[in-house]
């Protein structure tokens, strides 16, 4: 079992906020000042979870600049008030950064047909004819 700490625990709470704003701000058609709060409690949230060091590592890793390059260029662009342009980038980087991740993800995903009350859910041999 793995301890979560304090920090960790205002990270996710930070993290819950930054996705709320992100999506918020998109809803109100790409509203710069609630989708830069969204940025800043993302980066802020990612800090308190894995630490300043790692991020700083994951960030500027040689074999992600590119993808980090677009990220946080997108974040910036956002804070200067071009929000559909910085969205744009940010998914594009976010999307180069986090590859390795999809596919963890995805089986994740796929493992919980395997879970009995959502199975019923995912049947496909019940047929409605």
């Amino acid at each position: 079992m793995v301890a979560i700490t304090e920090f960790q625990k205002i990270g996710f709470g930070l993290m819950g906020f930054s996705l709320f704003f992100l999506l918020f701000g998109v809803l109100l058609y790409f509203d710069s000042v609630l989708m830069a709060f969204g940025n800043i409690l993302f980066l802020s949230s990612l800090t308190f979870i894995i630490g300043f060091r790692r991020t700083a590592h994951f960030f500027f890793q040689r074999h992600k600049f590119r993808g980090s390059f677009f990220f946080l260029g997108g974040v910036s662009l956002v804070l200067c008030r071009w929000p559909i342009v910085g969205i744009l980038l940010e998914s594009y980087g976010f999307v180069l950064l986090f590859r390795s991740f999809f596919p963890m993800a995805l089986g994740f995903v796929l493992s919980a047909v395997n879970i009995p009350v959502l199975n019923t859910f995912f049947s496909s041999s019940s047929s409605m004819v």
